[in-house]
């Protein structure tokens, strides 16, 4: 599949509504490792914080990986798509204004899967903030700066 149409893809047949919660993948442009760089990630962790205090959003779980995120949401006063955007895009401009570039941050599109009713929501925030772990990053999650759940 053409590079261009993967990400229209990804939006077909999307589900949005307010309290569902919700895990999305995001990746960078590339999968270029933006978020190596301290400051870049805690850029990123600050749109998912503001997108929260915006009330469009509550957050349960993320993990800012080299160059991707993954991030447990339950869906506020907003659409999916309108969310992810906006954090994509506000993270991208403060993101290139940091580093002195400019362009493409993240790939177009997104994954994510709308969780079921029986689904346990403290399993999959585990599952989300472990993956420094199961990619070799760090020998303990606790040694990873980029990630957050309201459990843990």
């Amino acid at each position: 599949m053409p590079n261009g149409s993967h990400g229209s893809e990804l939006r077909k047949g999307r589900f949005s509504q307010t309290g569902l919660f919700y895990s999305i993948t995001t990746v960078t442009e590339r999968r270029r490792p933006v978020f190596r760089d301290l400051w870049s990630a805690r850029l990123l962790i600050r749109e998912l914080r503001e997108a929260d205090a915006l009330g469009w959003s509550t957050t349960w779980a993320f993990v800012v990986m080299p160059d991707h995120l993954h991030w447990l949401v339950e869906l506020g006063d907003s659409e999916l798509s309108q969310l992810v955007l906006r954090v994509k895009s506000c993270s991208a401009i403060a993101v290139n204004r940091v580093l002195g570039r400019s362009g493409r941050l993240w790939q177009k599109g997104f994954h994510d899967h709308a969780l079921r009713s029986e689904e346990d929501l403290q399993a999959i925030a585990r599952y989300i903030v472990a993956n420094p772990l199961r990619a070799g990053l760090v020998t303990s999650v606790r040694d990873y700066p980029h990630w957050d759940a309201r459990w843990l």
